[in-house]
């Protein structure tokens, strides 16, 4: 899907918590041929306390997101964050009515037209852009990296406003995980609540549920948690000194699957941003390349092993055909 053109909607956390995500999501899309235009004087959409509080007010936000892009000829919006995908899309879906689209529209004063559509990084690059397209860019095959994808609980849920992948057991991270070279580990826990917001209201929800994500995680070997929520991110990675504070008894890393797919590419540390985790990669990457090495030597010593059989077949073969020559001239 080269040359595709969408309007870019980054979310509040894009320019603050989450840079690592929009610095990776940017230099990804560019280098699969996606076009970013970003969404002039655009606002928070609203999430995630707004439509608690007032889903007309919720959806107004959201709607006037869309009526910006519309006034720059943008239809089809595109977003890194599923909390921000979320609130999008049901206030697309709750605009449908029309008693309740009367009534954000008295609050933007403008009417929003038909036609708008947003969908996440993730389903473009795995529905649109394609696997295979992700692939041929590989530069740095993630070959030895222990990974465990997790989706969050909104990424894919509802499945009704979402529509994209298994609501329960969504595939399309662990299938583009792969295809950067990367071991993807079954991982049942994959969207699981990690706490969510409730880390301000109820403090022990996010050390609770977080940490028995991070718990089986390590458990099953893996070298990083792979996440594609900004909130989901901050709960496992920024929040792990809480959670050790629980019985956790080691660091994992937790980077944006942008993050992996731009050092796969061979991006640049900048684009990357690993430096802006608070759990260091570098002991993973380290593991990686040593199994890597592993894995090469493996492979060269069964080819080599395969090689000498087939010498061998060989040998015997060109022997019975010399006997049975000799034995005709008999």
């Amino acid at each position: 899907m080269s040359g595709a053109a969408f309007g870019y909607f980054p979310g509040c956390s894009g320019l603050g918590t989450s840079l690592e995500y929009e610095r990776s999501t940017r230099a990804v899309c560019r280098e699969l041929g996606l076009t970013l235009w970003d969404i002039p004087d655009w606002n928070c959409c609203g999430s995630t306390p707004a439509h608690t509080v007032d889903p007309v007010l919720s959806a107004a936000l959201s709607a006037r997101v869309f009526a910006q892009g519309a006034r720059a000829g943008i239809r089809d919006v595109l977003t890194p964050c599923p909390s921000c995908l979320s609130n999008l899309r049901n206030a697309l879906e709750h605009m449908e009515d029309e008693l309740f689209a009367a009534r954000v529209e008295a609050l933007t004063e403008r009417p929003l037209e038909a036609g708008h559509s947003v969908k996440s990084v993730l389903q473009v690059i795995v529905e649109d852009v394609g696997l295979d397209k992700v692939k041929e860019r590989v530069r740095r095959p993630l070959t030895g990296l222990k990974t465990v994808p997790y989706y969050g609980c909104l990424m894919t849920r509802p499945e009704k406003i979402m529509r994209f992948d298994d609501p329960e057991n969504p595939q399309s991270m662990d299938l583009l995980l792969q295809a950067l070279g990367a071991q993807v580990l079954p991982f049942p826990l994959k969207v699981d609540c990690c706490g969510g917001s409730l880390g301000i209201p109820v403090r022990d929800s996010v050390p609770r549920l977080a940490g028995r994500i991070l718990e089986l995680a390590g458990e099953l070997g893996a070298d990083m948690v792979v996440v594609a929520c900004p909130l989901c991110q901050m709960n496992l990675d920024l929040r792990q000194g809480q959670i050790r504070t629980r019985g956790l008894d080691y660091t994992i890393p937790v980077p944006y699957f942008t993050q992996l797919m731009a050092y796969a590419f061979g991006l640049g540390d900048e684009e990357a941003a690993f430096k802006l985790l608070a759990e260091d990669v570098a002991p993973a990457f380290s593991c990686m390349r040593r199994r890597a090495e592993e894995i090469k030597a493996e492979e060269a010593r069964v080819a080599a092993l395969a090689a000498q059989k087939a010498a061998a077949r060989a040998g015997r073969g060109a022997q019975s055909r010399a006997n049975g020559a000799a034995g005709g001239e008999a």
